[in-house]
């Protein structure tokens, strides 16, 4: 099999893998409605964590997050480039946004491209990380979080990387989670954003 056939292959293994809805998974396994049915729509743990099922929220956070970190891993243990490690990651963040599985309208991103960065580049992941957790705690805003997490992710590129693929793939990574928080960005400035664990109605979460 040529490599060309086996580095397609791998994306789209990773692509499959980041369509699997963690979201989806744990409103059926915890018996709850489906996130894209209540809140803001979007099938990912913020949204999961409105209907005050902590658990539920824990498990999407874990597996959106942990299926980036495990298309990293498979394609380092299966010894490509540090290019195509980098795509492969993309291919699953690319697969949580446009699932094939959910006719392609999918989270934002969020964990998977920090399961991606911490698997690939562990000190940008976790600065990554940090500038989330700092904002989130400080606003209780999850989509600020998001946002300055993004900003941030080329900056701590260039500052441990340099010019090269890793700043690349955060730039990338950074620019996309923007994109998909355009609206957050307008409710934002409006004044009319949900705040972390918020629910929007009492019954938001619940199946009938």
């Amino acid at each position: 099999m040529s490599p060309v056939v086996i580095n397609l292959l791998a994306c789209l293994t990773a692509y499959l893998l980041g369509s699997v809805s963690f979201a989806v998974l744990s409103a059926r396994i915890f018996r709850l409605a489906d996130p894209r049915t209540y809140g803001s729509g979007n099938p990912g743990a913020t949204n999961v964590l409105r209907t005050g099922n902590r658990k539920a929220a824990i498990f999407t956070l874990l597996g959106d997050t942990l299926k980036g970190v495990f298309a990293v891993l498979l394609a380092r243990y299966y010894g490509f480039s540090d290019l195509m490690i980098g795509l492969v990651g993309l291919a699953a963040f690319i697969g949580h946004i446009y699932p094939v599985f959910l006719k392609f309208k999918g989270g934002k991103g969020v964990a998977t491209a920090g399961g991606v960065l911490l698997a690939m580049t562990p000190p940008l992941g976790a600065s990554c990380l940090a500038t989330w957790i700092v904002v989130v705690f400080t606003t209780r805003y999850s989509s600020l979080a998001a946002i300055m997490a993004g900003l941030s992710a080329p900056l701590w590129g260039m500052l441990f990387y340099g010019p090269g693929e890793n700043s690349a793939i955060a730039f990338f990574l950074g620019v996309t989670l923007i994109v998909k928080h355009r609206h957050n960005i307008q409710r934002l400035i409006a004044g009319t954003e949900m705040r972390a664990g918020k629910p929007k109605t009492e019954d938001s979460g619940k199946r009938p």
